[in-house]
């Protein structure tokens, strides 16, 4: 996808393994009030193994949580390969490639055989599909996997101590923001994606390092580098999700407890991050020192 933009987006983070160190120390937020307190993490949703972050005050504010509130909760893998075949692809439509210039076209085609794929295995996918498989094969290239990811690890953590686990969204929502893109924006975006495609580790290595050293301001100038190119996909997946975010940490401040909410880092990140949403609610968000 738009490399800097939709990997901090959906923050599947990655880099080479020497550009970051094994014991990172990402950023945490708290918003408390008298008898509510929620904390704010900035999640990679595929790591290498190896890094060591879930520890110190991240450790500390989960153990100290009733539950664990995550972008969503998966379905099981059939009912969420049915939903992707459902909004990712388009029968009757012109094949992928010939809805594209000739030069991403090949490029497209290149790439598919490069991932392993059959040249025509994406033919009738929604373009967004096809950026955002393309997106994340450098990182799978390189060792990267979901499993190690902090999404696994948080709920695994939950699991084993029985604290309930909820979703902010369903599968079809988040599916449905890129899928509801207009269809020259979804195919602006793979012809970004492949552009961009031999720039992805270093790009990659920069965010993966911001995220690491708990720096959510080099994060966030990382990725203002394409917001003003893509108004479209920041409003429906940035801006709008932030702004729902908030008003669900808005409502729940009125029942008393404790919960951990583990979101991607983009969204924690920039002028349009959670905590200023936050603050146009008359909510402080502040960080937790290490």
């Amino acid at each position: 996808m738009i490399r800097t933009l939709l990997i901090a987006l959906l923050l599947v983070l990655g880099g080479c393994k020497s550009q970051w160190p094994a014991d990172a120390d990402p950023a945490l937020w708290v918003v408390r009030d008298a008898d509510t307190t929620i904390y704010l993490f900035g999640t990679v949703h595929m790591l290498r193994p190896g890094m060591t972050w879930f520890d110190d005050g991240v450790r500390k504010a989960f153990d100290a949580s009733d539950e664990l509130v995550l972008e969503l909760v998966m379905p099981p893998e059939a009912e969420m390969q049915a939903l992707v075949a459902e909004l990712g692809t388009t029968p009757g439509r012109p094949t992928l490639p010939e809805q594209l210039p000739p030069a991403a076209a090949a490029r497209f085609r290149a790439a598919l055989v490069e991932m392993g794929m059959a040249p025509d295995a994406l033919d009738h996918a929604e373009p967004w599909l096809a950026a955002t498989l393309l997106s994340s094969a450098p990182l799978r290239k390189l060792g990267y996997d979901d499993k190690d990811g902090a999404e696994q690890v948080l709920s695994a953590a939950a699991a084993q101590a029985g604290k309930p686990v909820i979703g902010l969204e369903t599968a079809r929502q988040q599916l449905g923001y890129f899928d509801t893109l207009p269809l020259p924006a979804q195919r602006a975006l793979l012809v970004r994606t492949l552009e961009e495609l031999p720039k992805a580790g270093e790009q990659i290595d920069a965010m993966v390092a911001a995220w690491s050293k708990g720096d959510p301001d080099a994060l966030g100038a990382l990725m203002n580098e394409d917001l003003d190119r893509s108004p479209e996909l920041a409003q429906a997946l940035l801006v709008n999700r932030n702004r729902n975010w908030a008003g669900w940490i808005q409502g729940r401040m009125e029942k008393p407890g404790t919960v951990f909410v583990a979101v991607g880092a983009g969204h924690l990140a920039g002028g349009a991050s959670v905590q200023a949403e936050l603050a146009k609610r008359g909510l402080k968000a502040e960080r937790v020192a290490e």
